[in-house]
């Protein structure tokens, strides 16, 4: 079955969100290439990550996580394998914390609980997955399943992923929690006509996150659900920051603007993740990579200021220009 969270990809923008394929992305990254084969990011360690609390109990979490949808599937490839393990090492040494998969994702679990293993960084990172199917019994055995994928005794956060069956893995969920199995639930979409659907869970549903698209070229979740998850006191974890990578397509060829340096981008990733980050409901962005001077990149957005309303409208209306 098609994985259904994004449209089908060309190979070009697979290429593009996982591989070396984006010109754009390889030009001025804060910490230079060279610190991808080292051991420490001096670029980073400089100053530390910008950290978001959850607001049902107060622990931080880094603003820039790490995804692992179609860059974590690599179907036992060597190379994408190796790749993935460097991704991994960076962002655990740069102070990353949250990695969210999906049993919807191919192998992206098991590559994590594996990678995480090998590398020793299982106890710094932030698990968080998703339960994606039918029925009771099926949910709980694909949890069972995704704990032992990602080598956790629990899961920090589990969410049901697309509000498939959601009231039902919503029964099982608390109940986890209450024995102790995970920490947090949460339920996810990835697109705008889930809206109301989302909406209508955000307030009827205890909840503790709230998954949606969220970016310079999506930026509809503004109107009513970022209101709404502040009010209802709900961490925020965006996906699709690049939007399929559209805004990058958008820019290609055109310079960063000087506002983009006011608060130290280095890039146009780094300004639309800063322009996310730039409001207050967003707990954090998971951009997804196999490349490790992208993860390099990304991280660097949860470095220095980020835009504050003024400045994220200006951002806003010079892309409209472009």
């Amino acid at each position: 079955m098609r994985d259904r969270e994004t449209p089908a990809l060309s190979p070009r923008r697979i290429a593009f969100k996982g591989g070396p394929a984006n010109p754009l992305r390889r030009d001025a990254l804060r910490v230079g290439a060279g610190l991808v084969a080292g051991m420490a990011l001096p670029g980073l360690a400089a100053a530390p990550l910008i950290e978001r609390p959850i607001p049902k109990s107060g622990e931080s979490l880094p603003a820039v996580g790490l995804g692992t949808w179609q860059s974590f599937d690599v179907a036992g490839d060597a190379a994408a394998t190796a790749a993935a393990r460097e991704v991994l090492r960076l962002f655990a040494a740069g102070g990353g914390r949250l990695v969210d998969s999906s049993p919807m994702y191919g192998s992206a679990e098991s590559l994590v609980g594996d990678l995480g293993t090998e590398l020793g960084v299982q106890g710094r990172l932030f698990h968080a997955t998703k339960v994606w199917t039918g029925g009771r019994e099926a949910g709980i055995a694909q949890m069972e399943a995704s704990l032992r994928r990602m080598r956790v005794p629990r899961m920090d956060l589990m969410q049901v992923h697309n509000l498939v069956d959601v009231h039902t893995h919503l029964r099982t969920l608390r109940e986890w929690k209450r024995l102790g199995r995970v920490r947090y639930i949460g339920i996810t979409h990835y697109h705008s006509g889930a809206y109301a659907d989302l909406e209508r869970l955000m307030r009827s549903e205890e909840l503790d996150f709230v998954q949606f698209n969220y970016s310079l070229a999506e930026p509809d979740a503004d109107r009513r659900l970022l209101p709404l998850a502040a009010e209802r006191r709900l961490a925020v974890i965006v996906n699709r920051p690049f939007a399929e990578g559209a805004l990058f397509d958008r820019v290609r060829g055109k310079p960063l603007p000087e506002l983009a340096r006011a608060i130290g981008c280095d890039s146009w990733a780094q300004v639309f993740l800063k322009w996310i980050l730039g409001q207050p409901a967003v707990t954090c962005v998971i951009p997804a990579t196999r490349n490790p001077k992208h993860m390099i990149d990304n991280l660097g957005a949860a470095v220095g200021p980020l835009p504050d309303a003024a400045l994220r409208r200006q951002i806003a209306a010079h892309l409209e220009k472009i």
